[in-house]
């Protein structure tokens, strides 16, 4: 029995980054050696094990044979005679197919610490085109380390783009994609994870909402950029700039779908995209399984993100409904995530990244005083039900005109 540390303990050691976990590949042993030792099954039919102290995998040296459609698609081989170099080449990237002796010798056949001193995300073999979640795995890495440097392999996006081609994409399932997006969309780079999809076609079959607005102009005195699609390239560059949470990064990513749908002899002009992009919102949620949390605040930063740039122009009477649709007297973080995306949009405009945002404390001034109207003097009057939340409208509707006229300072 062997065992190796293999994968990202290995790759992020030798780029110097912190190692968050350790995975282990054992070579010449078999399951009932693995559970004499103590070590417990992940899975009846997936040979890994958890060690018995330190909980880290462990798996068996395996290889593989694609036997059916998507990423579950595969038959999988382990056995003593399976060696390290048949287990690492069945590994996406040659980054990811290194091991490491316990020693500290770093066994490499592939070519990865080639690739790392290059800075290529390539893959270790042809068989890379056999699994469709690669596509969106290979993505996320290419968000994680563009920052030093990184990129997708020319050969790498090739095969990339074969598999989006091919149509397998449709059989990833939403929960395993979802999983995918939420890590890439918080790594350092998310904007790098939507433009390498594009690249390699998979953003058209994964995505096309987004993929759509790629080309879509709008107006240059508010946009300088132009395209829509580079718009939401550069909001997504300050959601991790500012290290916003994943639904706003969510909500942020999808809250223009709406100008994919402007006739183009309207353009550059996008009237009423905030509610046409309502359905196109939530079918993109749908589709991708996303938290609840991620799909509430998309549908309402879709519909209601240029209420909040016209905030200090709102008439007391529309900036109350807009308090009311969010709830901010029960969910008071809900709106300030909207605030955060509106902010995260409004940056995300070339040049104008460090323009002030002064809507966002007027937004949350104008919520202060409405929950800061008190409801026990309306009890004591002996209101109640629907007189009461009448009563109770007015007066919250009346401290917001007095905000208003303070300039927000009241």
């Amino acid at each position: 029995m062997q065992i190796y540390k293999v994968g990202g303990a290995v790759r992020d050691r030798l780029l110097g980054r912190p190692v968050v976990e350790n995975d282990w590949v054992v070579v010449g042993a078999s399951a009932e050696e693995m559970l004499e030792k103590g070590f417990r099954p992940v899975g009846a039919d997936f040979p890994v094990f958890l060690h018995p102290e330190t909980g880290e995998e462990y798996a068996l040296a395996r290889t593989e044979r694609k036997s059916g459609r998507g990423y579950g698609g595969f038959t999988f081989f382990a056995s003593p005679d399976v060696t390290l170099e048949q287990d690492l080449i069945r590994r996406d990237l040659t980054v990811n197919a290194m091991a490491e002796d316990d020693e500290g010798q770093v066994i490499d056949p592939y070519g990865g610490q080639r690739d790392l001193e290059a800075r290529l995300l390539r893959h270790v073999s042809p068989a890379f085109a056999e699994d469709p979640l690669r596509v969106l795995r290979v993505a996320r890495f290419a968000a994680r380390y563009a920052p030093l440097g990184f990129r997708v392999a020319e050969e790498t996006l090739e095969l990339m783009r074969q598999i989006a081609e091919s149509g397998e994409l449709d059989a990833l399932t939403p929960e395993r994609s979802w999983k995918e997006i939420a890590r890439a969309l918080m790594e350092p780079s998310p904007d790098v994870f939507i433009q390498v999809l594009r690249d390699c076609c998979a953003l058209k079959a994964w995505l096309p909402e987004l993929d759509s607005l790629f080309g879509v102009p709008q107006p240059a005195q508010h946009h300088p950029e132009v395209d829509t699609g580079i718009h939401i390239l550069a909001v997504l560059r300050q959601c991790a700039m500012h290290e916003q949470p994943l639904d706003v990064r969510w909500a942020c990513l999808l809250h223009d779908l709406g100008k994919g749908l402007t006739p183009e002899a309207e353009w550059p002009q996008h009237i009423a995209h905030e509610k046409r992009g309502i359905r196109l919102i939530q079918a993109v949620n749908e589709r991708c399984k996303a938290p609840r949390d991620c799909q509430e605040l998309a549908v309402l930063v879709g519909e209601f993100h240029t209420h909040a740039h016209r905030a200090l122009e709102l008439k007391a009477s529309t900036l109350l409904d807009l308090l009311q649709r969010f709830d901010v007297y029960r969910r008071p973080q809900r709106f300030e995530a909207f605030i955060a995306a509106c902010e995260m949009d409004a940056r995300g405009r070339s040049g104008l990244e460090q323009r002030a945002y002064p809507q966002a404390d007027y937004l949350r001034s104008a919520a202060t005083v409405a929950r800061a109207v008190a409801v026990q003097p309306l009890l004591e009057r002996g209101l109640k039900g629907a007189e009461l939340g009448e009563a109770l409208k007015a007066e919250r509707l009346e401290a917001l005109k007095i905000h208003k006229e303070s300039g927000g300072n009241a």
